[in-house]
């Protein structure tokens, strides 16, 4: 399923995903995230610690953060922090994405009204 967006890498693989990853799963190379010298204990408890520069990054755009270490601590902050639409969806970590995650993603863009 393609869903009509643009993607970037937000993992700590950086440049790496684009040399290991992205061949594997057939994404082409993709703008990376860099993320910040920052110290895991900075913020709100059970704030993830990627959640800020997401923020900042996506800047009062709409955008989707696909984590298998999303919390709701991680939710509120972004609903509070960020301007624009947005959607934090969890992945079950030993599964990975399915289909149904595309479906949600799709469904999302499409009433976000970015499709």
């Amino acid at each position: 399923m393609a869903l009509e967006c643009h993607l970037v890498w937000a993992t700590t693989w950086m440049e790496e995903a684009n040399e290991v990853v992205s061949p594997r799963i057939g994404l082409p190379r993709l703008p990376v995230v860099e993320w910040p010298v920052s110290r895991a204990d900075e913020g709100p408890r059970g704030l993830h610690w990627k959640t800020r520069r997401l923020v900042e990054w996506a800047s009062g755009r709409p955008f989707i953060w696909v984590d298998d270490e999303i919390s709701a601590m991680d939710r509120l902050w972004v609903d509070a922090a960020h301007t624009g639409p947005s959607l934090l969806h969890r992945v079950d970590p030993a599964q990975g994405l399915a289909d149904a995650d595309f479906v949600t993603l799709a469904a999302w863009l499409h009433t976000a009204g970015h499709r």
